[in-house]
C-alpha cells in the first residue's frame, strides 16, 4: 500500500492504478478529505491576501463542493451513463475524486508574484484532467469519453445550478 503522500503524486501524476487503489482502500476517505482541505488551503494562500478566516472558508465551501460533487457524479454516471460494469458507491467518488485535487496544492505557488495566474489556470487543467481519470476508474469505465461526458454533464448542471440559486438568492439591486 502507497503511502498519503505516495499516493497524491500518482494521483497528480495520472496513475490509473493510484485511483484504483483509493477506490479500493475504504479507509482513504478522511486521507482524500486531507488532500480536499490541503489544495483548499493552498489554494487560500496562493490567493494573496487572504486571511486565515478566508483559508478555513475556501476549506468548508471546498469540502461542501466534493461531496455535491462526488453525489452528482454518482448519480449521473450510475443511473444515466453507466457501462455494463458499472459498479460503484458514493464512498469510491469521494475518494477517488479527493485525490483528484492534489494538484490544487501546487496552487501555494500563486504567493510568487507574477505566477499566480498561470499557476491557477494550469492547475485548473489539469484538475480537470485528473478528475475525469478519477471517474473513469471509480466507475469501472473502458471510455474516458465517458468519463468526460459525465464531468460534463456534471459541470453543466452545476452551473445551471448556480445560475438559478444566484437569481434566486442573489443581491438585489434597488
Amino acid at each position: 500500500m502507497s503511502t498519503f503522500t505516495q499516493r497524491m503524486i500518482g494521483a497528480a501524476r495520472l496513475d490509473s492504478h493510484t485511483y484504483e487503489e483509493v477506490e479500493a482502500d475504504r479507509t482513504a476517505t478522511s486521507q482524500a478529505l486531507a488532500v480536499v482541505v490541503l489544495a483548499s488551503l493552498a489554494a487560500a494562500a496562493g490567493s494573496v491576501g487572504l486571511g486565515i478566516g478566508s483559508g478555513i472558508g475556501a476549506a468548508l465551501g471546498a469540502l461542501v463542493g466534493w461531496f455535491v460533487w462526488a453525489m452528482l457524479i454518482y448519480l449521473i454516471g450510475t443511473r444515466l451513463f453507466p457501462e455494463p460494469q458499472t459498479q460503484a458507491d458514493v464512498g469510491e467518488l469521494l475518494r477517488t475524486l479527493g485525490f483528484a485535487a492534489a494538484p490544487g496544492v501546487v496552487r501555494v505557488l500563486g504567493i510568487v508574484p507574477g505566477l499566480r495566474w498561470p499557476i491557477f489556470a494550469i492547475t485548473a487543467i489539469w484538475m480537470l484532467v485528473t478528475t475525469v481519470v478519477a471517474v473513469r476508474q471509480a466507475l469501472d469505465y473502458r471510455s474516458t469519453l465517458r468519463a468526460i461526458g459525465v464531468c460534463s454533464t456534471g459541470w453543466l448542471i452545476s452551473v445551471v445550478l448556480a445560475v438559478v440559486m444566484g437569481v434566486l438568492f442573489g443581491p438585489t439591486v434597488q
